[in-house]
């Protein structure tokens, strides 16, 4: 487990967020993922003693894919057209399994990094493609996509200690979760929680 030196507040308004403002993006959600609920309880159930920690419920688990835009930016008819692109490319990206195990500390969350990362980063691609193929050009540079799931967001500073030691407590074997759908949502972040209804889904396969 790596462990980062200190803890950050993960809820700073990042550019052009703001209370109430909604974005376009792609996700992999968890919702149909009994095995992963079972370890991301196990490790609520550690880390709830630990302060400056938002424990994310079963229902908000996710993996980040890829971003469109922010809602009042973007017309909706791009998005449903991106929608229907994203469902042709990705019928070519057969289902797969992703498998979830020790989290790691990072600054502003406490996270497992999904295995194996090639089928996600396929799906990424697949997704990117859809977008090129409607606007001609993708948000967000190509490239450092790193595919994890975030079962606490920091809301604070501090040590990491507390968190590493509440971890290391923790006894819980290893998590899979069979993919077989991206979801485009529309997110939002009001409540010191990622949450979010559902916009379009689009099969792999």
């Amino acid at each position: 487990m790596t462990t980062a030196e200190a803890m950050a507040d993960h809820w700073w308004w990042r550019p052009g967020w703001m209370p109430g403002r909604r974005f376009y993006t792609w996700h992999l959600t968890f919702r149909n993922a009994p095995e992963v609920h079972r370890l991301a309880d196990a490790h609520r159930r550690g880390l709830a003693g630990v302060p400056g920690l938002d424990l994310v419920p079963d229902s908000w688990l996710h993996l980040t894919m890829q971003g469109l835009g922010f809602v009042d930016e973007v017309p909706e008819r791009d998005a449903r057209a991106i929608a229907d692109a994203a469902a042709r490319h990705l019928a070519a990206v057969e289902p797969f399994e992703l498998r979830l195990h020790k989290p790691r500390i990072t600054p502003e969350a406490i996270r497992w990094e999904a295995e194996p990362d090639g089928p996600p980063v396929a799906a990424q691609a697949a997704i990117r493609a859809a977008i090129a193929e409607v606007w001609g050009e993708v948000p967000e540079p190509e490239g450092g996509f790193a595919p994890h799931v975030t079962i606490a967001y920091s809301n604070g500073t501090g040590p990491t200690a507390p968190v590493a030691r509440a971890l290391d407590a923790v006894e819980a074997g290893p998590a899979t979760a069979r993919i077989e759908q991206a979801d485009l949502i529309v997110l939002g972040r009001d409540n010191r929680m990622y949450e979010w209804e559902t916009f379009a889904t689009a099969r792999l396969g």
